[in-house]
């Protein structure tokens, strides 16, 4: 990795090895079929995708790669097929040699999706109760 803080996902992935940048080439493309209004982004030094909040991202250390959910209950809904690879709170582990199959990442995106139009629903005023409100009268 370069020690050269990266501004965008090119730069990051400069910076990383070969087969690393291949792997993270792929899942790039695969993110960006399932979510193509997201715009790329770095946040907290990894490449990754917003849409109206942050939806997804991922990166490259010295023994794997790994795609972020930034969301710690999807991986919940998804045990069953994320069980062949490293997990931890909201994080896919994975090698460059055995990458994420694409059908799993768009599942994880358009549910990170879904997950993040509901917390814009929710903000913008959706019928659901919210603490400390009183009850509508009728």
């Amino acid at each position: 990795m370069s020690k050269v803080k990266p501004t965008t996902i090119d730069q990051y992935l400069a910076g990383v090895r070969d087969d690393q940048r291949v792997a993270l080439e792929k899942l790039r493309k695969t993110i960006r079929a399932a979510a193509p209004l997201a715009e790329e982004c770095i946040s907290y030094g990894i490449p990754a995708f917003r849409n109206s909040r942050m939806l997804v991202g991922f990166g490259a250390t010295a023994k794997h790669c790994a795609l972020y959910l930034m969301s710690a209950s999807i991986l919940d809904q998804f045990v069953d097929e994320v069980q062949d690879f490293g997990t931890s709170k909201g994080t896919i582990r994975f090698f460059p040699d055995q990458p994420l199959p694409a059908s799993l990442v768009q599942k994880l995106v358009k549910a990170r999706l879904a997950e993040n139009k509901g917390m814009d629903l929710n903000e913008r005023g959706s019928p659901t109760k919210k603490p400390g409100q009183a009850p509508e009268r009728t």
